[in-house]
């Protein structure tokens, strides 16, 4: 037992974090869990306890209701940064993964990283803090656990960064098709199971525009270098151009068990018999386009954040996750997602190279004004 590493898997009852069981039940030899952490489904949540027995667990309001059977209930920065635990899986989606991610990086751990507005709205800070203390950021979004992979083993940075992305439920639609989306439309996505929240950013791609920021920040690479491709099959995950024009790519079946485990076991690749491989006599074609951004705005409002730098991308952040839940509470139109965070970019007085507190404040500034201009439309 000794030689298990030890995980604190945080939001262990979304997406992420209920695949990442499904790694450590597959390699039960290689894996504890020190520390479960979730904000919402009790039931399920409880179901982990009873199953993995962690030394400490975190629910949002919620400590008294759970039979912890032993288990120490501590914040969620404590179980974050806490050195009985080797690893921490940040699966927690929008801004509540950002201070436990902090945590962990100034503790100096292994971080699996899922949660993507970490590094967008603080990657400054937390890429300096990471440096600082010794700490390791694995990413676990296929897009970049690909471009990770197809560097390993290279001397020199990438050339040239190019993000793939499904393209999502609306590939093909014009603008005026996409403005009477429906939720049920916008959560039917074609290739990936993900949360509610992700899904929605996946449909209007503002998830991969997000995802160009945390390329930025995770691989040192300049905005102008990092290119977006439309792959409607999702086999190819991302690749990456060295400086002679040689093209690395990484190819598997789209199922988030393969990045999680990757991260998890890295630097080794282990057999996991339930992980599905690629039927190459059914893939007939792999294509590519170029996105549009007519059809998808949010796309091109993440990317002018990232380049714009300092409190833009937080605010970025803050206004579409407000947004995403006015859509799925249907008190916005699909369309509406877009408008309403470009005009909160719009009237942002940006703060360069933000302190923790100004971040905070910019994520509170952006949220209030989105509801504001919500109630307004």
């Amino acid at each position: 037992m000794g030689d298990l590493k030890r995980l604190a898997v945080l939001g262990s009852t979304g997406s992420i974090g209920q695949q990442t069981l499904q790694v450590v039940r597959a390699l039960p030899n290689q894996f504890r869990i020190a520390g479960l952490a979730a904000a919402d489904n009790i039931d399920l949540f409880q179901q982990q306890i009873t199953e993995f027995k962690p030394d400490f667990i975190y629910f949002l309001e919620a400590e008294s209701r759970l039979a912890n059977a032993g288990s120490q209930f501590l914040a969620l920065d404590d179980i974050a940064a806490h050195p009985e635990v080797d690893m921490v899986v940040v699966a927690t989606s929008g801004k509540a993964g950002l201070s436990p991610t902090l945590a962990a990086v100034r503790a100096g751990k292994t971080i699996a990283l899922s949660n993507k507005e970490s590094l967008v709205m603080a990657g400054e800070i937390i890429t300096a803090e990471a440096e600082h203390n010794g700490a390791r950021i694995l990413p676990v979004d296929s897009e970049h656990s690909a471009i990770w992979q197809c560097l390993r083993g290279e001397s020199q940075k990438a050339a040239r960064i190019m993000l793939t992305a499904s393209g999502g439920p609306f590939l093909y639609c014009t603008p005026e098709q996409l403005n009477g989306v429906t939720v049920e439309q916008a959560l039917a996505h074609p290739s990936w199971k993900m949360g509610r929240k992700v899904t929605i950013d996946s449909a209007t791609l503002m998830n991969k525009g997000l995802e160009v920021i945390e390329a930025h920040w995770l691989f040192d690479t300049p905005y102008e270098n990092i290119d977006i491709l439309i792959h409607p099959q999702s086999i190819i995950h991302s690749m990456v151009e060295f400086a002679d024009g040689s093209i690395k790519a990484q190819l598997s079946y789209p199922d988030m068990q393969l990045p999680i485990q990757y991260a998890l076991t890295y630097p080794e690749r282990l057999p996991n018999p339930e992980l599905p491989g690629v039927d190459w006599s059914q893939i007939k074609s792999l294509t590519f386009a170029t996105p549009d951004f007519d059809a998808f705005p949010c796309l091109k409002l993440a990317i002018e954040a990232g380049e714009k730098g300092g409190t833009y991308p937080t605010v970025l952040c803050a206004a579409d996750e407000v947004a995403v839940e006015l859509f799925l509470s249907r008190r916005l139109k699909f369309s509406g997602i877009a408008q309403l965070v470009g005009r909160v970019l719009a009237q942002h007085k940006p703060i360069a190279h933000p302190t923790l507190a100004e971040i905070i404040k910019a994520d509170g500034w952006a949220r209030q004004k989105l509801s504001q201009l919500a109630e307004i439309t």
